[in-house]
């Protein structure tokens, strides 16, 4: 590994690495979605092209990139291409595949992962997955073992999805109490629940997998706290880069859940005030001089 040269912007861009397993995994995932967009459509049933292509790109696509490009290469020779790849699992790709709605695709909805996914319950378990990964001697053996990497990939993956498919598309997922206003909110601490790793990395005096760097950094490499610094500082700028649009994206449902109950409102009492006018009887018009009081009215009325 130590053969790497100097990671420079093309090298980044040029650099890849086969992952067997991640390769298997993203086809077998794109080959179920795909077979479920058929099966709807052949069914009559639209789906939206946009979901198709966020799963597919962002969802899928960040899989790949973290997994198979230059973070990959590099991710044992310095710190923050590690950090990077773990946060794109971690927040970018758990996005992406939510708002394909691979669950609604299926027609499945996962009442057992309730409790898993009860709002604040799977904030902290990102948080807790994050922490145990940098401050236990998880990380290091990630780099020593490809069993444990490919593990600690699914388990960045798999928590990240349970905070953000309930918000985006699972909402018998959620308790009754967590409305749209509730949703906006939990996304926003959420954002600075996914920001605190980064910021512990970063302002941490402690080298997370300091012996496994130290021993595997090249020459042309910075300082491994630096390094760490470095690393820290990309978590906390991707975690808010992720935050804004999953908040922008809660506001538009929100709106336009709004927008529908309005609909639906009008139409009722439309229909309400439709149906009493069908009950009441016409009222009967009568001329005016037999309802005018004045002088002219009375001279109407004489016989």
């Amino acid at each position: 590994m130590n053969t790497l040269g100097a990671l420079t912007l093309s090298r980044f861009l040029e650099t890849w690495r086969f992952d067997p397993v991640a390769l298997v995994a993203v086809v077998l995932l794109g080959v179920l979605y795909a077979a479920g967009v058929r099966r709807r459509r052949r069914a009559g049933e639209p789906w939206p092209r946009w979901r198709g292509t966020a799963f597919t790109v962002l969802g899928l696509g960040s899989i790949v990139f973290a997994t198979m490009s230059a973070l990959a290469a590099y991710d044992q020779v310095l710190f923050w291409p590690a950090a990077v790849q773990n946060v794109m699992l971690d927040l970018i790709a758990p996005l992406g595949l939510a708002l394909g709605d691979p669950l609604g695709l299926a027609g499945w909805s996962p009442r057992p992962l309730r409790l898993l996914t009860y709002p604040l319950v799977s904030s902290v378990l990102v948080l807790a997955s994050e922490l145990s990964i940098y401050f236990t001697p998880y990380f290091e053996n990630s780099l020593r073992s490809d069993g444990v990497r490919q593990l600690m990939h699914l388990q960045l993956v798999l928590t990240g999805a349970l905070f953000v498919l309930p918000m985006l598309t699972k909402e018998e997922l959620l308790p009754s109490w967590c409305t749209y206003p509730v949703r906006a909110a939990l996304v926003f601490l959420d954002g600075l629940f996914d920001s605190a790793p980064g910021l512990v990395v970063m302002t941490s005096g402690t080298l997370v997998a300091g012996h496994w760097y130290a021993t595997h950094r090249p020459l042309w490499a910075t300082g491994l706290q630096h390094g760490q610094m470095i690393g820290g500082g990309l978590m906390v700028v991707i975690a808010e880069l992720v935050g804004l649009p999953f908040l922008l994206t809660i506001f538009a449902q929100w709106w336009r859940s709004e927008r529908t109950k309005t609909a639906e409102l009008d139409a009722r009492l439309d229909r309400e005030e439709a149906a009493r006018l069908d009950r009441e009887e016409p009222e009967m018009v009568q001329p005016w001089w037999v309802t005018d009081t004045g002088e002219v009215g009375r001279r109407y009325r004489r016989p």
